[in-house]
Formats: C-alpha cells, sequence, structure tokens
C-alpha cells in the first residue's frame, strides 16, 4: 500500500459523493493518512466540505456532470456518501477503470434502491425479512396491502434515506396520504414504493461490519463491530447505543445474516447492516455501504469509529473494531427554520463527565434537521443514554 502526499503529482486523491456529516468525520479520517479529499454535494458548504481540500456542488444524479466531474478531478477512489447519485454512470466509470468505488458501483446501485437490496436478501439470499410488496401507484399499494401485507404496515419511497417519505399506517384510510408523502420525500423522481408488514420484535440493531483487507494485505476479511441499538422516530434515528444486549444465539444469527448480505456486495469498507431482534430471532432489514448515523455513537465507544474503519478498510489498511467504552448519542435538531444558525449551551453540555458534542456546520437549519451529536461514555449503556441526552438538551439552537 502506497499513499501519496496531498496537492502534489503523488497524491492519492478520494472524492465524496455527498459531504454530509457522517462524509465530514471520514474525510478528517482519510486526511489523517495524507489523503487529498475532494468533497461533492447538491448544495454549497456541506460539513465535508469545510474540511475538504476541494469542493465541488453538483446534481449528483445527472450523469454527464457527474463523468465532467470525475475526468477533471481524476480521482484513485470514489466513495459514495448518500443514495442520491447517478448509479449506472457510477457502474460505467469503474468499468472504464477511471476510479474505483467503494465498496463497489453494484453494490451502489443495489442499496440506492430499497427494491433491489430486498430482493438480493429475501430472494436471492433467502435472509429472513418482514412482508414486504412494491407498488406503483396508490391503488397499487392499496391491493399490496390488501393482498396480504395488511395492517399495520410501513410504507418507504424505494430511493431514500433518513425516515424521508416514510408512513407508518394503521388503518386503509391513509394509504393515499402515504403514497403521496412518499413522492414528496424520495430521493430521486421514481413513482414506487416497498410496503413492509411489521415485525414483532423486541429491539432493533445496527450491526457495523467492515470488510477489510487481511493482515499482510491477501484477501477481504469481515469483522463485526459490538452491536449498537437505536432509537427511532418515523423511521430517522434519535439516540444510538452501544453494546445493546442480546443472545449468543441472536448474535450469531445476526453476524450471519451481516456476513452473507455484505459478502454478496463486495468490496472494501463498513457497512451498517440494520436487524430486528426478538430473543433469538432476527430479521434483515436495510444495510448500508457506508457510515451509518446510529453508528456515530462509536467515535466515543471504540478505538477506531466507524469512520475510522471506513477510511482505513479504503485505503486497504489494517483495522480494528475494539471497544473502549459503552456509550450513547442523542441527536442536536434545528428545532427551527433559520438561514443563520448559532448554538448556546455547549459548555454546559460539555461539562458534564463523560460527554463530547460534535457540531456538524450545517450552514442551514430547519426544524427536524440533524444539526449535531451529544456523545457520552459511562459504566454502562443506559447511564451513557440518560448523560447523552442531557448534553443534547443543554445545546440550545439560536437565530444566529
Amino acid at each position: 500500500m502506497r499513499i501519496g502526499t496531498p496537492l502534489s503529482p503523488s497524491a492519492t486523491r478520494v472524492m465524496l459523493l455527498g459531504s454530509g456529516e457522517l462524509g465530514k468525520e471520514v474525510a478528517i479520517e482519510l486526511q489523517r493518512y495524507g489523503v487529498e479529499v475532494i468533497a461533492v454535494d447538491r448544495y454549497a458548504d456541506a460539513p465535508a466540505q469545510q474540511v475538504a481540500h476541494r469542493a465541488h456542488v453538483i446534481a449528483m444524479t445527472d450523469a454527464k456532470a457527474l463523468r465532467a466531474l470525475v475526468e477533471k478531478e481524476r480521482p484513485h477512489i470514489i466513495v459514495p456518501e448518500i443514495e442520491a447519485i447517478a448509479t449506472a454512470e457510477l457502474a460505467k466509470i469503474e468499468a472504464d477503470g477511471l476510479a474505483e468505488v467503494i465498496p463497489t458501483a453494484r453494490a451502489a446501485q443495489l442499496t440506492m434502491n430499497r427494491e433491489g437490496i430486498r430482493r438480493l436478501a429475501a430472494e436471492d439470499l433467502g435472509l429472513p425479512v418482514s412482508a414486504y410488496a412494491f407498488a406503483s401507484s396508490a391503488a397499487e399499494l392499496k391491493a399490496a396491502i390488501d393482498g396480504g401485507i395488511g395492517f399495520p404496515c410501513f410504507v418507504k419511497p424505494v430511493m431514500s434515506s433518513s425516515g424521508k417519505g416514510q408512513s407508518f399506517l394503521e388503518a386503509p384510510g391513509g394509504v393515499q396520504k402515504a403514497w403521496d408523502h412518499a413522492m414528496s420525500g424520495g430521493r430521486v423522481e421514481a413513482p414506487r414504493v416497498i410496503v413492509e408488514g411489521m415485525v414483532d420484535f423486541d429491539y432493533e440493531i445496527t450491526l457495523l461490519t467492515v470488510r477489510a483487507k487481511r493482515a499482510g494485505g491477501v484477501g477481504i476479511e469481515t469483522q463485526f463491530c459490538t452491536p449498537v441499538g437505536h432509537r427511532q422516530v418515523k423511521g430517522d434515528y434519535v439516540e444510538s447505543w452501544q453494546p445493546q444486549p442480546m443472545s449468543e444465539k441472536a448474535l450469531a444469527a445476526a453476524q450471519d445474516i451481516a456476513r452473507k448480505v455484505t459478502e454478496a456486495l463486495g468490496g472494501r469498507g463498513i457497512f451498517g447492516v440494520e436487524l430486528f431482534v426478538k430473543g433469538d430471532k432476527v430479521w434483515f432489514s436495510e444495510v448500508s455501504p457506508r457510515p451509518h448515523d446510529t453508528g456515530l455513537v462509536t467515535l466515543v465507544t471504540q478505538y477506531q469509529s466507524e469512520f475510522a474503519l471506513h477510511a482505513r478498510a479504503v485505503l486497504g489498511l489494517p483495522v480494528s473494531v475494539d471497544m473502549i467504552s459503552p456509550g450513547a448519542s442523542a441527536v442536536i435538531y434545528g428545532g427551527r427554520d433559520e438561514k443563520s444558525i448559532a448554538y448556546e449551551g455547549l459548555d454546559q453540555a460539555l461539562a458534564l463527565d463523560g460527554t463530547e458534542v460534535r457540531l456538524f456546520g450545517k450552514p442551514e437549519a430547519f426544524t427536524k434537521r440533524r444539526m449535531g451529536v451529544a456523545l457520552a461514555r459511562a459504566a454502562d449503556a443506559d447511564e451513557a443514554r440518560a448523560r447523552a441526552k442531557q448534553a443534547a438538551g443543554l445545546v440550545k439552537p439560536v437565530s444566529g
């Protein structure tokens, strides 16, 4: 493995497609190893763009614009950080040898679309999943629910992230509203949704799974972080903690599912595998071929956070999934719609034992936009959760 010097002819260049808060942490980790980072997003001054060597603003779903930028910058490695990318063009870029795509262009294509990844998991790999169907109209959605999915159920755009466009339906009266909400919340214009039956589970986990080169650089090895528990509201993560206690049998099943789906996707890097758990039973939910928002907790719980693991795996470097301490994360929301935002109470939050805060630097706030995260270490996860939530509540977004 050879890494060059940034801003020189020998530079190792990595392009981030998507430059949010997760990409920002990846950019910082890459720069620790002297990587030249190019951050791309659909809007200016996105978090990762603020710490990159260069930044570009393009519509990443525009195939021509994406290829033109890749041909201009000539990155060695492309790291997708979001779903809304022209993945067919990304596959052509990879096939043409312009850059290596992490983990692979095929993985980006499959996971961008919930239909692709669900069919891979359920139909190709035979993994346990919730009942599901796909629909391309409100009438098809109603027919799918009436035909076997039933109530309660979840309706999601096949292309979206962070809970956008998702609905929870308990009765027939909300079908049209759920369809309309999905159409408004999808990442790209795709009139198609997945409807999922509700799984009776005890808790949800994210099993952060890293595929990295073996010691000595021969072959790829799969390793698992300690399970991360999390709580979501309307499909959006609000807090997470590590470790999430689970039985040995459930952990073995979770690792088996995660190994199968990540091996099928291939490549290197970290994957956020979301799973439902009830007793010893485990169901596959979703997978992201990149750092996961619930994994922000690893900034305080692991020697190498999920971002450090991703950067190391991308570069072909050794990884360690060892924990330091139990910990938790809690989201800090914008709380208001503002073009300019400032924060108060940071000193109070950081005065609490074992706490950290990450403010993402997003240039504009919305009421439910994730603007930062509070982190806490403690003797156990429950105590860490209480500290993280207390710290998050002390950080107050105000008009800038």
